[in-house]
């Protein structure tokens, strides 16, 4: 015999009919042990990548350029922008998988740690509420518009009024169209052009280097088909005035200089000593011009590699120079130990001055730490470097005599306890070991020490290891392994 089950009250007729056939009704309640099958949709929620600590005591970042769009579905650990830090230009790779919802803030915006970049639709099951997105502000409802009175207008005034809007109004634009590569933005900043100002012909009207080239061409042709206008302009000009008022106008810096900003004020409380001295540098550059002679050798030897070998050479027996200063405990201040020689080089590049570093320069020859020397450089010229060749340096090296100067007085940069300062070589007169007036070449190293952990004897023992590299290259050839 078969039982009907319902929860509610039978129709009259359904009623009269399952008591005609004698079937029993029994109650939903009664029979608790069936369960009912049911659909449900899969459970979704929206997660916040909130951007987190980039390290090296860095707390903001700019956005070059965004590699997704709201609506766009996004990989786990897939680049979701490209940033640029006081130190580095790099990816931010999604730590959800799903859909994007929101994007926080556009190209060029900067972002402080902490906050939310985008916000991305999961699954719950996946993924727990770790990071709920904030609040949505509550709106207020919106008042009612009154209807605007019916303007009785012809098809043919209508049809010239639209024409002339659309004469007159710009171009939509892609909300994607500042949207460049940093190489498009390097040419913004040369030919000093603002992005909005140029239709992009590239992906969602994105701004090539294409457009930037033919903005400037044409912007430039322009300027020189009306010199008579200019002059006009410069003409009318009124002239200074000696009582003139002072003006200011306040820029915000630079992210790599907002760093060094903040990287120098924690330099300046340590307590600095200076020692320099004159190395005779005519060895190094008769071995360099050698070897740019021989064919056997087509990479071209800097003095720099030279220098970076003979710091790393003392250093071994100098280890304390290759050491940091835990203060954490102000009572129990501590001098931590560092085996490995990570040299740091400074450069300066079209971002600012930054310091990436040689690794390991214990355990490379001349020739592999030019090449190295040579990738940093490309990479800082091109706005290309990670975080890991910007950390971890144990001592730098500061070459200002390629810019110019004789002299410099170095600053120590917090994680470090020296730094070397190299200025412009200079031919000057020598007296040789005959007592004759020869011709040399001389340069000025300028030590810089944390005073509080190194003494001066100390220092001009680890300078004199180094002069005596420098002036005697074939002894390096003694110390390699």
């Amino acid at each position: 015999m078969g039982i009907l089950r319902y929860s509610g009250k039978l129709p009259r007729v359904l009623r009269l009919a399952c008591s005609s056939h004698a079937m029993p009704i029994v109650p939903t309640s009664v029979l608790g042990a069936y369960r009912r099958f049911h659909s449900s949709p899969v459970c979704s929620g929206v997660r916040s990548q909130v951007l987190k600590d980039v390290g090296e005591g860095i707390m903001e970042i700019q956005i070059i350029q965004w590699y997704v769009e709201e609506g766009a579905h996004v990989e786990e650990w897939k680049p979701l922008c490209q940033y640029q830090s006081d130190k580095a230009v790099d990816d931010i790779t999604s730590r959800y998988e799903g859909v994007i919802k929101k994007l926080h803030f556009q190209a060029d915006d900067t972002v402080p740690t902490g906050k939310a970049l985008c916000d991305i639709e999961v699954d719950d099951a996946k993924y727990p509420d770790d990071n709920p997105p904030p609040p949505a502000p509550v709106e207020e409802p919106a008042k009612p518009i009154p209807a605007e009175p019916q303007v009785e207008t012809t098809t043919v005034n209508t049809t010239t009024d639209t024409a002339i809007q659309a004469e007159s109004s710009p171009p939509q634009r892609s909300k994607y169209a500042t949207l460049a590569p940093p190489a498009v933005r390097g040419l913004l900043k040369q030919f000093n052009i603002d992005i909005l100002d140029i239709t992009g012909t590239g992906k969602d009207g994105r701004v090539m280097k294409e457009d930037v080239l033919k903005f400037a061409a044409t912007r430039d042709s322009a300027a020189a088909e009306t010199p008579a206008a200019t002059t006009i302009t410069t003409e009318t000009r009124p002239a200074p005035t000696l009582d003139a008022k002072q003006t200011e106008n306040p820029v915000p810096l630079a992210p790599i200089q907002s760093q060094m900003f903040k990287t120098m004020s924690r330099s300046l409380t340590i307590p600095h000593f200076l020692f320099a001295d004159e190395l005779s540098v005519g060895r190094v550059s008769d071995l360099r011009k050698r070897l740019a002679s021989d064919g056997n050798n087509p990479q071209k030897l800097t003095f720099l590699p030279f220098v970076l070998k003979a710091v790393s050479l003392a250093l071994e027996q100098y280890p304390q120079l290759n050491a940091r200063v835990d203060a954490s405990d102000p009572n129990k201040p501590k001098l931590v130990m560092r085996g490995v020689h990570n040299i740091g080089v400074a450069m300066d590049t079209p971002q600012g001055l930054i310091v990436p570093n040689v690794k390991n320069v214990q355990a490379r020859s001349i020739v592999d730490i030019a090449a190295e020397i040579a990738r940093l450089s490309a990479l800082g010229k091109a706005g290309k470097l990670t975080p890991a060749d910007l950390t971890g340096g144990t001592i730098t090296v500061s070459n200002i005599g390629n810019i110019g100067g004789t002299y410099v007085s170095p600053v120590i940069v917090p994680t470090e306890v020296a730094i070397l300062g190299i200025g412009r070589s200079r031919q000057v007169p020598v007296f040789d070991e005959a007592g004759q007036v020869t011709k040399g070449e001389l340069v000025n190293f300028s030590w810089s020490a944390d005073h509080r952990v190194i003494d001066g004897a100390t220092m001009a023992r680890m300078a004199g290891v180094v002069r005596q590299f420098i002036e005697t290259p074939e002894l390096m050839l003694l110390n390699l392994r």
